[in-house]
This record gives structure tokens, sequence and C-alpha cells, in this order.
């Protein structure tokens, strides 16, 4: 099978996944998962009138008799001409009120009248006395005035109520199919009436961390290193909201051939043993499973050796293993380019696809880049002045350069060219 091209592998492993099936979570289990129906206004949002300021609601031109107090919660009784009610921020603005006017644009004088102030502060104690000054609020029975219509001191109709289907209408779209589930949308569907959610079954991942070198705590010694792995990869799938088991696998080709052939999960990761060595055993592990290879082997640097393959499943249900590099950075290079796309089509999402399952963008290079003469080049770049600038620490084993990373530029091959030159636009994948 022939090397494929990176363009072309991240397109093979977004194209080659279905969408998981559909089910209903509670809105506390939804957070990650991607709708699988459009979400409407079960009614329109907000469902009644409501006071967005702290105030008095008034109705038809002053004096205002103030016949009581309206909190957020309670079912408000009508008032007529002349009458206000005193109102909390969220309240129902009772019928027949015809504006809000705010506490701070409000006096009440000498005589219990209620003013319009002229700015954001009512007028000092030389305009009112401080014995009679009610700033936030007036008791029962008080009258108030306000200015005529239409004048620059007046409180035109409408002023600071939010009036009922301001955001959206009974029946209104107000999500699509396939986005992403975040806490404001947790948030807008609590606000909509949703107590469960349309979404995406969560992909299953089992995450198979190879080698007899690696440990999982302590210092590295003479003969054994830290798996960076591991922990690396566990927190990139939690952020994809995917379910994660991880399991840890001697160089031996029994024991992998055991834990891929056991896995009930949709994705099986695999890190380390897909090249030629004595103890990379992950192609001969696919071959005896009947693994059909969909990728094997990409024109990247890092990750040159990565691989996709479909292992069982249905038609309608597919199955697959990712082998990604030792490595470290050679690993990551393997998981943006197949993990991620793949995952983001079983979760139901759709559109461009870059790491954290972000959508790539584009940004000018700080400064020149060496290119490949055949390989796409993913370098390490920090965000710098509105660009991308490559940083050192870039080595196949190295993690030191992405862990301060903005991004991963995409640099193509080079052909002819040796070098893309500083202010170059180049493609960046987000980390």
């Amino acid at each position: 099978m022939s090397t494929t091209s990176w363009p072309e592998a991240r397109r093979i492993a977004s194209g080659s996944a279905i969408p998981l099936p559909l089910t209903r979570v509670p809105l506390a289990q939804a957070h990650g998962m991607v709708l699988g129906e459009s979400l409407s206004a079960l009614v329109d949002l907000p469902p009644f009138a409501t006071s967005a300021m702290d105030g008095w609601a008034v109705a038809g031109p002053g004096p205002w008799k103030i016949t009581g107090q309206v909190l957020a919660g309670q079912q408000p009784t009508r008032i007529g001409d002349g009458e206000a009610v005193e109102i909390a921020t969220g309240a129902r603005v009772p019928s027949g009120a015809e504006a809000v006017l705010r506490r701070e644009r409000g006096f009440v004088d000498e005589h219990d009248r209620l003013h319009v102030g002229d700015g954001e502060d009512t007028p000092g104690p030389a305009a009112v006395p401080p014995a009679r000054q009610r700033m936030y609020g007036s008791p029962p029975g008080t009258v108030a005035t306000r200015t005529p219509r239409g004048s620059e001191l007046g409180l035109p109709i409408g002023t600071d109520i939010r009036p009922q289907g301001q955001e959206s209408r009974r029946g209104e779209t107000l999500l699509s199919a396939g986005t992403r589930i975040t806490p404001a949308v947790l948030g807008l569907a609590a606000a909509a009436g949703y107590d469960d959610l349309p979404v995406h079954e969560r992909p299953r991942v089992t995450l198979l961390v190879i080698g007899d070198e690696l440990a999982e705590s302590g210092l590295p010694d003479g003969s054994r290193v830290r798996d960076a792995l591991g922990p690396m990869f566990t927190a990139w799938l939690d952020a994809l909201g995917v379910e994660t088991t991880v399991a840890r696998v001697a160089d031996d080709a029994g024991q992998l051939l055991a834990a891929v052939a056991s896995s009930p999960a949709d994705l099986v990761i695999t890190t380390g043993g897909t090249a030629r060595g004595p103890v990379d055993h992950v192609h001969g592990v696919l071959a005896e499973l009947g693994a059909g290879l969909l990728v094997d082997g990409v024109a990247v640097r890092p990750g040159h050796p990565m691989l996709l393959a479909q292992h069982g499943g249905t038609r309608h249900h597919r199955r697959f293993v990712a082998g990604l590099p030792g490595n470290p950075l050679a690993a990551v290079a393997g998981f943006v380019t197949l993990v991620r796309p793949l995952l983001r089509r079983l979760s139901g999402l759709d559109g461009p696809v870059g790491a954290l399952g972000a959508a790539s963008h584009f940004l000018p290079l700080g400064d020149a880049v060496r290119t490949h003469p055949t390989d796409t080049r993913l370098v390490p770049v920090s965000f710098a002045d509105a660009c991308a600038v490559p940083l050192r620490f870039t080595g196949p084993a190295m993690l030191r350069g992405l862990a301060l990373a903005d991004g991963l530029a995409v640099v193509p091959p080079g052909g002819g060219v040796v070098a893309l030159g500083a202010g170059q636009r180049v493609e960046v994948l987000a980390v």
C-alpha cells in the first residue's frame, strides 16, 4: 500500500466513519456530546414580558400611584393608567404597564412624587431633602409624576421591558443538528424547557500504550522512561467528549492481539509498534485479525509510520484501529491527522477538521520555515503579533516545543522550494 499524502489521510479518516446512533440523555450528562437533531424553542423566550431593571413598572401618564410590588417568580395583577408597582429585575411585567423606570433614574420628592432624573444619577441633597430621598423604591400608596411623552426626560413606551419572545418564538430553531454541546448550549436548552437532549452516542475509545520500557510513575532511569503519551492522549480524548479506557501492553504480539480483539470500542488507538522493527507487532496483529488498512504510512514529518484500519463492526457501525508512532511528537501528528477527524465524524460533527476538533485557520509565518521535498511538515508554533512563530525543540521525540505551542503549522511539501519565508500564510491547527 503506497504512502498517503497528509491532506488525503485526514480526508480518509473523516470520510470512513459513520456518525454513531442517536439517543436521548439528561442535560447533566450531555456536555461534550453532539446534537443529533435540531433544537427548537418549546415556548417563547422569554415566555412573558420581564423587567430588565430594578425600578417601577408604570402605566399611563403620571402622577402614578404605587400600588404594590412584584418580584421574580410572582404573578402580578393588572395595573391601570396612573398606577405603578415596584419591580425587580426578571420579574413579570404587569399587564397594562407601558415601561419600567429604573431606580437610578427616579426619585421621590418631599411631596411623595416620583420624578424621572436627568441622567444616570438622581438629583442630590440640594434638590431633594435627605429625609425624603427614596433611591431604592417607594412604599405602596405614594404618588409619582413623570415628564410628558416625547420629552427629552421622558420615558418612551417599552423602556427596559424585555418583551415576550424577544429571543425566540415557539417553534423557532435555536440550534442545528451537529452542534457540540457546550455549557452555554446546556443553559439555552434549560431556558427553553428541555430536560433531555437528542444526541449521538459518545464514541468509545480504547487507548493501548505499548512498550516494555514505559514507567507510569517516578523518575526515568537507565532502562525505563516515563510514559508521556498515556496522560497526554487521555486528556485530549476527554476534551473530545469520548469514553476512554486506557490499558498498557508489553511488546508482545500475543498480548496486543488479545487486547485489540477483545476491545468493544469504536476505536482502538495503539502507541508505538507501527514501524518495521523487531518488536513492532501492529501490522502483524491487524493482518491476523483480517483488518482492512485504509491508511498505511503518511507523507508527513514527524509521524510517517502512522496507520488506520477498519476492524470488525457492521455496515452501519464500523470499528477502527489507529496505529500511532511511538515518538511523542510523531504520535501527536498521527493523533491530529487520523484520530481527531475520525472521532469528530463518529460524534456527529461536520465541517472543517483541526486539532481539538476546532476548525483550522490561516496565519502568516513570523519566521522562515524549512520545507521537506516530498512530505508535509507539522511544526509547533506560538502566536505573536498575529503571526505563527516557529518554535524550537520540535524533534519527533520532543514535547517541549508542543507544550509551549498555540498550534501546529501545516507546511506543504516544498518540491524545489527549500523554505517558506516570513509572511507566507499557512494553515494552523489549534492545540
